[in-house]
């Protein structure tokens, strides 16, 4: 079930009043319906997968109290990798067979041996590599005795599945989000409209930045030999801006709606298209994943201590298992590549951590050095993104041959100019409006509180007629084949 379809908007309100009219008074029926509206949400788009998540929670849930009760480090050491390897089996069955397999192919072509294998039609459950995760944390926090197992199946059950964030994300951390399946809850009217803004403000995103955005970067990476370096160049930028408003528009429809229900999830994207370098820029991108990388991989193989050798191997592989995580394409990996190429000078310079402040916020715009930095950073973020989006490493290399070529310095072959304009100005008003939100955890959460009721209820309802008047055709959400 898409956040953006007509399903979610009679299924959200349905749940809602379930939730807090019929079974407000008991936290079991209350965590029961979560479950229950959870699978429905999944099953949606395919009822066969739940059988995956129903298992991964129940391996988890049973490896996690066996921790309990263990004391020999051996066997407590058996039981966190057979949760490990089953739950990444599935993860690399799905999502890594034929990619394994069509290299394993080539790699013997290349020697003069031929191999018939037959790859296999998988389809890819939606959502794995993101609730494969969270349970892991689950069940690695308990390994190292950092968190309790807990005796509440359903409890458990509705961390594991809960729908605001199955299918893409905040990937949530247990010590987070589990306690709050055990407190009562009671509604919040204030954190309720605050959660509304967020869905708006994600739904805008979503529906008016990146589907847009969506039809020029598509026209363009799909032609790429019908058009000049200049027009190739836009394409790559209209790309940047979908993936950006695709992405966080989901996790903050995602995070809106968990405070509809009285959760707090983690904040997933901290503007960063306003980073000044590239470290700052893996701070506030995809921040549950970054955070989820550093601290079950990156810190257990000794992070940024030791000597060089050591920096340089632990930035690769970060950032390597991070591209293919995203996918099993060389594209991924080759930006995941790029992106550590990108970070190591600042880490072995030791400037990684240069920008741990809040973008100035007393300041209405950047000095000079700031917004060159900007700029730098956002151009750099910008190459990265043709791998991610090319069809192949081939199709790359010709899109970024052709926009370093003597076709960049013609006039961009611009068809349709009144959309592509209409878009181009509703990227600048949404800029400005996250710039002026850039202190906040999203762009709407105080903007326009100091002034009238009236004038505010104008703005909401000027962005909902855009929203319904300047929508793009209705695109998948990229991160949904993650």
């Amino acid at each position: 079930m898409l956040f953006n379809s007509i399903d979610f908007a009679i299924f959200l309100p349905i749940v809602f009043i379930l939730y807090w009219f019929v079974f407000s008074k008991n936290l079991k029926l209350q965590n029961l319906l979560i479950v229950f509206a959870s699978y429905l949400f999944y099953g949606w788009w395919d009822w066969r997968f739940l059988s995956l998540i129903l298992f991964s929670t129940l391996i988890d849930y049973t490896v996690g109290h066996q921790l309990k009760k263990e004391e020999n480090k051996t066997k407590r050491k058996l039981l966190l990798w057979s949760s490990i390897l089953i739950n990444l089996g599935f993860l690399g069955f799905f999502k890594y067979y034929n990619f394994f397999l069509e290299n394993f192919i080539t790699a013997f072509s290349f020697f003069g041996s031929e191999i018939n294998a037959r790859t296999l039609n998988i389809i890819l459950p939606v959502g794995i590599s993101f609730y494969t995760f969270q349970t892991l944390s689950y069940t690695i926090d308990v390994y190292k005795r950092k968190l309790d197992p807990t005796k509440d199946l359903i409890a458990f059950t509705a961390f594991v599945s809960f729908f605001p964030q199955l299918v893409a994300g905040p990937i949530e951390r247990a010590s987070n989000l589990l306690p709050q399946f055990y407190q009562k809850r009671t509604f919040d009217y204030s954190k309720a409209i605050i959660g509304l803004r967020q869905i708006l403000w994600g739904l805008f995103k979503k529906i008016v930045i990146a589907d847009n955005c969506a039809e020029y970067a598509n026209l363009f990476f799909n032609n790429t030999e019908a058009y000049g370096g200049s027009s190739l160049l836009l394409g790559a930028i209209f790309f940047t801006f979908q993936i950006y408003g695709d992405f966080s528009g989901y996790s903050d429809i995602a995070i809106g709606t968990s405070r509809l229900f009285g959760f707090n999830l983690m904040q997933n994207f901290a503007f960063p298209y306003f980073s000044r370098d590239i470290a700052e820029f893996w701070r506030r991108w995809h921040i549950s994943l970054s955070t989820w990388f550093r601290d079950y991989l990156y810190i257990p193989l000794g992070g940024s201590k030791g000597g060089t050798w050591m920096k340089v191997r632990n930035t690769f592989i970060i950032f390597l298992v991070s591209g293919f995580w995203h996918g099993a394409n060389w594209t991924f990996i080759i930006w995941g590549a790029l992106n550590a190429i990108y970070f190591l000078p600042l880490l072995l310079l030791n400037k990684n951590r240069n920008n741990l402040d809040a973008i100035p916020t007393k300041k209405r715009f950047p000095s000079f050095k700031e917004f060159i930095n900007i700029s730098l950073t956002f151009l750099l973020t910008v190459f990265a993104w043709i791998f991610f989006r090319s069809e192949n490493v081939n199709h790359a290399f010709l899109y970024i041959s052709k926009i370093f070529s003597k076709s960049f310095f013609t006039n961009p072959n611009i068809i349709e100019t009144k959309g592509m304009l209409t878009t181009i100005s509703l990227i600048i008003i949404f800029v400005i409006i996250e710039w002026a939100g850039k202190s906040e955890q999203f762009a709407l959460e105080k903007f326009g509180s100091k002034w009238h009721k009236s004038l505010q209820w104008s703005f909401y309802y000027l962005l909902v007629f855009i929203i319904l008047y300047f929508g793009g055709k209705e695109q998948e959400f990229i991160y949904f084949q993650f």
